[in-house]
């Protein structure tokens, strides 16, 4: 592994830990300049395509879920860990299908349903953009439906 610092080709692994079901966390130290520096080991996975509303297809990529998630959960009390752990379940549930394509539909339903336990706010938020709320009504019934099922 290069040194990002001094770019010598050979480093010593200090410390692995296993930070998801998926990747590893290398802390290793440069042979050379001896500075410390952090990777991630990753298992290589089948690529996903999402297929969107107008049917055109791209790569499945965690990011967009995870800023999408950042967006609706500004200024809330949701943890960067919380919304990484969303993330992670819902590409880990990809994972498990070994499906080659996805519907965002139902990527959207998964962020949904997992963000309507952490923080019910940050779901109307990211319900009216993924729903696209075409007016006051809507929302309205939305928050309805969220209202019942706390009562039940």
């Amino acid at each position: 592994m290069q040194c990002p610092y001094c770019n010598y080709k050979e480093s010593k692994v200090i410390d692995s830990r296993h930070t998801d079901s998926k990747s590893i966390r290398r802390r290793r130290e440069c042979e050379s300049c001896k500075k410390r520096f952090t990777t991630y080991e990753k298992i290589e996975t089948t690529p996903v395509m999402v297929i969107k509303k107008d049917n055109s297809r791209e790569y499945f990529d965690g990011e967009k879920i995870k800023n999408g998630i950042l967006k609706s959960c500004e200024k809330r009390p949701v943890s960067l860990e919380q919304i990484e752990e969303i993330v992670s379940y819902i590409e880990n549930e990809i994972n498990k299908c070994y499906i080659s394509e996805i519907e965002a539909q139902k990527i959207g339903e998964m962020v949904m349903d997992r963000l309507k336990d952490v923080d019910e706010v940050a779901y109307v938020r990211f319900a009216s953009v993924y729903r696209q709320f075409k007016d006051i009504n809507t929302f309205v019934t939305e928050l309805k439906n969220i209202l019942m099922e706390k009562g039940d």
